[in-house]
Parts: C-alpha cells; sequence; structure tokens
C-alpha cells in the first residue's frame, strides 16, 4: 500500500498540526478554543477511519452478509462529538467571563492586567 493510499491519515495529521499550531501560537482565548476543536475533530477523524471497512455493512445479521464494520468507534465518537460541543460551549462562557472582567481575551494583557492589579 503507498503512502497516497493512506490520505485519510494524511489529512488527519494536517489537521492536527493546524489545531496544535493554533493552540501553541495565539494567545487569543477564542483562536486557542478554535485550535482545540480543530485537534479534536482530526481525533474524531481518525477513530472514524478506524472503524470503517471497505465492503463492510451494518451489523445486522444475515446470510447474504459476512464482512461486517464495527459499529463502536462510530457510538464513541457521537457521544465524543456532544461531550466537545458542551466543552466549547462552556470555554466560550469563560472567555465572555474573562473578558467582563479584564476587557480583553489576549493572555498576555490580561496577565499584565494582573500585575498591575497586584
Amino acid at each position: 500500500m503507498s503512502n497516497l493510499g493512506l490520505y485519510n491519515y494524511w489529512i488527519v495529521i494536517t489537521l492536527m498540526m493546524i489545531g496544535f499550531y493554533t493552540v501553541m501560537a495565539s494567545h487569543n482565548l477564542v483562536k486557542t478554543l478554535i485550535g482545540l476543536n480543530i485537534f479534536q475533530t482530526s481525533v474524531f477523524m481518525l477513530y472514524i477511519s478506524f472503524g470503517k471497512i471497505a465492503n463492510g455493512t451494518a451489523p445486522i445479521l444475515s446470510e447474504s452478509h459476512t464482512l461486517y464494520a464495527n459499529p463502536l468507534p462510530h457510538v464513541l465518537i457521537l457521544t465524543a462529538i456532544v461531550v466537545g460541543v458542551a466543552t466549547t460551549a462552556l470555554g466560550l462562557a469563560l472567555v465572555v467571563r474573562i473578558k467582563d472582567a479584564f476587557g480583553a481575551v489576549d493572555e498576555e494583557t490580561i496577565t499584565l492586567e494582573e500585575e498591575k492589579e497586584e
């Protein structure tokens, strides 16, 4: 199997690195949350690609099908998507509260404001 045949893994790795770079390089809290969501989406894609089997069908027993796809990764990812949405909502709510308290969403500005108050 050639390296180009594994294009879904190359896409996952690219998205992971984009998300990781965004988290590490950005000082804006909203951009950091976006980077975390991109990274999280790449992990979802990775697990979904593990569960895919060529010519596999849904795991419903029948005499005409003998190759079944594993539904467990898909079920786990559905749960992870719900948890990810809730976590993102909580993160955005915290960013709004930080903006109200400090007047900024930039980490460096917030740190400078805290040092001034001390």
